[in-house]
């Protein structure tokens, strides 16, 4: 039997949706953006598997006039903890500087009670008699509000606040003010605003657009889930194709290994059919909660150190360009059909 050999390169589907900029996001973006003169402190999401594409430049562009933390979340979903994890992190936290960035998984009581202290440390420096202000931000779904009820029960003792989800879109609005650390001589404590998730106007390639999807931060419906367990598949086979070997043998074929997962679990239709759909969503979740291997999506290394800038330039342009970049698409689209 010939040996296997994985795909080293994803087809970029022509077909595949570069936008999730809903109204929601536009009017959440506008009000941070109004409220951002009495926040003392944002906390910036990333989601920890997508490094590059969960950053949404809006957020520097509209907040940046105040102190930032970047707070990479799901740490417990992408890393191994080794070297190899330890010294990526380093050139993630070179790419954020002068901004400090912390890599926390909400579940561990060590990396929220660092970013108690830097909040508490940030609070010490002020002067105001009224308490501290931060802002939690991020994209749809990078773990905001899971952040939010964290350090609540870390430092109160209390529990959650914000509703959470495994889909994008839980938070729709910015709520009233939660605090998570209580106030000393005479002064206020420090309080955080949750707000919804804001995508970017445009995705400039169909691969960025399949990271975020694979990863929660679009709803499932936006692409077929036969196309993100398909890429899912895609970055298994190059990291292990044993993450998956307790259902099917390795294979580039997407529907071999559905087919095999759908018998394995039941999941069939009228006439014994397996059920592609259900099962793709269930092959992609067993992923996302851990349960299928730990790595990351992007690309971090020194040679993507030196393109940020002009990821930065091109990764969620303006809404102009995303207008041209939707136009683009779908005539890609169809002369693809068309043929």
């Amino acid at each position: 039997m010939a040996a296997f050999v994985p795909r080293q390169v994803y087809p970029h589907l022509s077909s595949i949706p570069r936008s999730y900029f809903l109204g929601h996001h536009a009017a959440g973006l506008a009000k941070m953006k109004s409220m951002v003169s009495q926040i003392d402190l944002v906390i910036e999401c990333r989601d920890y598997r997508t490094p590059v594409v969960s950053r949404n430049p809006l957020f520097e562009a509209n907040l940046g006039e105040r102190p930032r933390l970047i707070v990479y979340t799901k740490q417990d979903l992408g890393s191994n903890f080794t070297d190899a994890d330890r010294k990526r992190e380093v050139t993630i936290r070179k790419w954020d500087a002068p901004s400090t960035s912390f890599f926390a998984d909400v579940k561990s009581k060590t990396a929220i009670t660092r970013v108690l202290d830097f909040a508490r440390a940030h609070a010490d420096e002020s002067t105001s008699l009224f308490g501290t202000r931060l802002m939690v931000v991020g994209m749809p779904n990078v773990g905001k509000s899971s952040l939010l009820n964290a350090l609540r029960n870390v430092s109160l003792g209390k529990k959650k606040a914000a509703r959470t989800g495994d889909q994008p879109g839980v938070t729709r609005k910015i709520g009233t003010s939660v605090k998570i650390i209580e106030g000393e001589d005479g002064r206020e404590g420090v309080y955080v605003l949750d707000t919804p998730g804001v995508f970017v106007p445009y995705v400039p390639d169909a691969e960025s657009m399949l990271k975020l999807a694979l990863c929660g931060n679009v709803k499932d419906t936006v692409i077929p889930p036969t196309t993100i367990a398909d890429y899912l598949l895609f970055h298994l086979n190059l990291h292990d194709p044993a993450l998956y070997n307790t259902f099917c043998e390795p294979t580039n074929d997407i529907f071999v290994v559905l087919e095999a997962l759908a018998r394995k679990q039941g999941r069939l239709k009228k006439g014994g059919l397996p059920d592609f759909e259900s099962s793709a969503l269930q092959f992609v979740q067993r992923w996302r909660s851990g349960h299928m291997g730990r790595f990351i999506l992007d690309d971090v290394s020194e040679d993507a150190l030196v393109q940020r800038a002009d990821l930065l330039s091109v990764y969620g342009g303006s809404m102009n360009q995303a207008r041209k970049g939707m136009k683009l698409a779908r005539k890609a689209a169809y002369l693809e059909r068309a043929q």
